[in-house]
């Protein structure tokens, strides 16, 4: 089951605010997202937000299409309540109240994977 790493850019010293707004979040309706025509597309396992200093970091553990994701997430009242209380921290600012803008920043905001090991994969012994 695949992770996904989101960045955000902070304004360093702010590591307490953010993690009180953090604290108040509003979960997702359900954890199971659909395609575009509506099929299912996957659903959401798990996620953790880290900082430090400037750098914040969602990691999401999901299966299925990750790109469904940000639809998914951009359709929930939690995560834009979340990001109207981020805004005044951001470095960056960006256009996340429509979903293509919510899209468009998840998409460009995603770190590249260069490695995920589990227990799925580890070689088993002789």
């Amino acid at each position: 089951m695949p992770y996904a790493a989101i960045t955000y850019k902070v304004q360093p010293g702010h590591e307490d605010e953010i993690a009180e707004i953090f604290a108040g979040f509003q979960r997702v309706d359900t954890p199971e997202f659909q395609s575009e025509d509506g099929a299912p597309a996957g659903r959401l396992l798990g996620t953790a937000v880290f900082i430090k200093d400037e750098f914040m970091v969602r990691v999401i553990h999901y299966e299925g299409d990750f790109r469904a994701i940000a639809r998914h997430m951009a359709a929930q009242k939690g995560v834009h309540l979340i990001e109207d209380q981020l805004a005044p921290y951001l470095a960056e600012q960006r256009d996340t109240s429509t979903a293509e803008g919510f899209g468009a920043y998840f998409k460009n905001a995603s770190m590249r994977c260069i490695s995920q090991l589990s227990v799925d994969t580890h070689p088993v012994g002789s």
